[in-house]
């Protein structure tokens, strides 16, 4: 009983918490609107399907209701697909020939009062359909990473290949229960609550519509890695970095270039906003330092200002984040190595 309660409190967190996520995608007004209105879609398709599945191992769902929330995964393949033409298309604008790829979705949603529904032959065929066609477009979907080229945004390739990893991974799961290879009639819902809150943890720790604000952005892959080249030769060379007052734009006028094209250069090619970048040329000096025998006597603050840090305490909490250490855990444990 206790474990049966546990299973429905995390299922319905997940449904609840991709619900949270629709209505966050659907009001979000930067980046590349189009591309997060079909994620919300995509998302909220199978947040009905994995809801109803929820409702239905506990309580009776009428057979229609079971249609409709089944008819949703007819439309989560194209969406999904018309996620990855906005994303790296910047596709904006989309044909009526586009949204003929939910002509199944709404036949479906037309008939769902006439489908059977009630397991015998023609139920299993109906189902059997829908999981054939998602299974298509999820083909569809790989076969759109694969063409992918280098010119693209790796951290939105990579963004995009996990979210059909996952929504691949919770296909699959349907299949198997489908054909009864798996026992587990919930597992489908649980899987999703789990991949939901990764799909959160994602989002909040650096996710990609940070990276989409750079959306309308004319400059290509080779031209950032070579901004990116002469950014890295002016640190290493005029140890720019020492400088306590350094800035995006002091750096992005020594180069010539515009600011926002400098800040989305780092991001891209780091995964780091500007002062992280900084930082970081900063920390690998101070570990030099720290293990330097004529700093031995020198007190962390000392090293912290050397190294271009304005206070103590930013320096101690870069240098942690970076190495895991204190400046202090460091210095002893490597200067006695």
């Amino acid at each position: 009983m206790v474990i049966e309660g546990f299973i429905l409190v995390l299922s319905c967190l997940g449904v609840i918490q991709a619900l949270f996520l629709c209505f966050y995608l659907f009001t979000l007004k930067k980046g590349n609107i189009k591309a997060n209105i079909f994620l919300a879609l995509v998302l909220l398709g199978l947040t009905i399907r994995i809801g109803k599945s929820v409702f239905h191992n506990y309580i009776e769902v009428d057979p229609r209701l079971r249609n409709l929330a089944i008819s949703t995964i007819l439309a989560v393949g194209p969406f999904l697909w018309f996620y990855a033409k906005a994303l790296f298309e910047k596709q904006q604008t989309f044909s009526n020939q586009h949204y003929i790829h939910l002509i199944p979705f709404g036949l479906f949603v037309l008939c769902s009062p006439f489908i059977p529904n009630n397991g015998d032959v023609l139920s299993f065929v109906a189902y059997s359909l829908t999981l054939l066609h998602f299974g298509i477009y999820l083909f569809i979907c790989w076969k759109t990473i694969l063409k992918i080229t280098n010119d693209t945004n790796p951290q939105l390739l990579k963004w995009y290949r996990n979210i059909v990893v996952g929504v691949s991974l919770i296909w699959a799961l349907y299949v198997g229960i489908f054909l009864r290879l798996i026992p587990f009639y919930i597992l489908g819902a649980i899987s999703f609550s789990f991949l939901i809150y990764m799909f959160s943890y994602l989002l909040l720790k650096r996710h990609v519509f940070a990276l989409e604000k750079y959306s309308n952005s004319k400059i290509d892959r080779e031209t950032s890695k070579e901004l990116l080249h002469r950014v890295k030769e002016l640190f290493e060379n005029e140890k720019i970095y020492l400088d306590s007052a350094i800035s995006l734009k002091t750096i992005a006028e020594k180069l010539s270039v515009p600011s926002r094209e400098l800040s989305q250069v780092i991001n891209e090619n780091e995964q780091k906003n500007f002062s992280e970048f900084v930082n970081h040329f900063r920390i690998i000096k101070a570990k030099k330092l720290l293990v330097d025998s004529e700093y031995a006597l020198e007190k962390i603050a000392t090293i912290a200002y050397d190294c271009g840090f304005g206070n103590v305490t930013s320096f101690n909490l870069a240098f942690k984040a970076e190495t895991k250490l204190t400046p202090s855990q460091y210095r002893t444990q490597y200067s006695a190595a």
